[in-house]
């Protein structure tokens, strides 16, 4: 038998592989799919897998209407906002870094979290809020950052978007009491999102034509399976069966692998300004994750 504890270590490696891989994998299948299009087919494939895996295992259930604000706050800006945001960004901003930046989340939601639910951040977490930011700007050194190109500061400037709207959902997830779990609420908002960004690759992308090389099925099957469905599912795993601050901080791996196999496989480039942000924003999201210590029972 497995240990709960050792399922969630599998889940945690998933999820990273799953999340991590998906940067790159988006990067290459950019250089001839249009955006929209690869997103949207994407995000219905991972809507599909969930879907039967839920129905196989009898766990599939509408939403109520009680968690339908949810699953339209996820879906817009979790992940229709968030995915139309990324695959634009790719065209301009190198795969490691993007996911850095795109990974930014924690840092807004700290002070999202204070203004909208009056929650005082810690010493700690306004030090790592600190630390982060310290890394932004290594990042936007404006003497190795290339401000005079429009593409490139419109690129970064949406994957900072992507941490904003995706922190927006992180709000209304901490105030909201589902009825239903995460992962049950999961299709219907990738669903959502997926029909969205449909409806943006009509009107704004010329039509895919598919050529049924390896390639173009192999982008599509990570994006569908790794990087969607089972991504979701091995986070959902994870953070069951895992402490908090283990899989909090574990899924700091993502960018870092997903940095690693971007120059690996595509030959990006691993700057010094690049590795002191990349320390600096996950160090500093680490310490805005974590969770606080309770003071023990009197």
């Amino acid at each position: 038998m497995i240990s709960p504890r050792t399922i969630g270590f599998i889940a945690l490696a998933g999820a990273i592989v799953g999340y991590g891989g998906l940067w790159p994998v988006s990067k290459t299948a950019l250089e001839f799919i249009p955006p929209f299009w690869y997103a949207s087919i994407r995000v219905l494939s991972g809507a599909v897998i969930l879907s039967a895996f839920l129905l196989v295992t009898g766990k599939l259930r509408l939403p109520t209407r009680h968690d339908l604000p949810l699953v339209l706050s996820v879906g817009i800006f979790m992940m229709a906002i968030y995915t139309l945001l990324m695959h634009i960004a790719l065209l301009y901003v190198e795969a490691g870094r993007a996911a850095l930046l795109g990974y930014t989340t924690p840092i807004w939601v700290l002070p999202a979290a204070y203004f909208f639910l009056k929650e005082r951040p810690s010493r700690r977490r306004l030090v790592g809020l600190l630390v982060a930011v310290g890394g932004l700007l290594v990042l936007f050194n404006p003497a190795t950052f290339d401000w005079t190109d429009t593409d490139v500061v419109i690129g970064n400037a949406m994957l900072l978007g992507c941490g904003i709207s995706w922190s927006v959902s992180i709000i209304h997830i901490r105030k909201h009491q589902p009825q239903r779990t995460p992962f049950q609420l999961a299709p219907f908002q990738l669903t959502l999102a997926g029909v969205l960004i449909a409806i943006m690759a009509l009107i704004f992308d010329p039509l895919p034509r598919f050529t049924g090389s390896a390639l173009e099925i192999g982008v599509f099957a990570y994006g569908g399976i790794m990087g969607t469905a089972v991504a979701m599912l091995a986070v959902t795993t994870c953070i069951r069966y895992l402490p908090t601050v283990v899989s909090t901080v574990g899924l700091l791996g993502v960018p870092v692998f997903a940095l690693t196999l971007s120059i690996v496989f595509l030959g990006e480039e691993l700057t010094t300004g690049l590795v002191v942000g990349m320390v600096l924003i996950v160090a500093g999201i680490g310490l805005v994750s974590v969770p606080d210590r309770r003071p023990p029972a009197a």
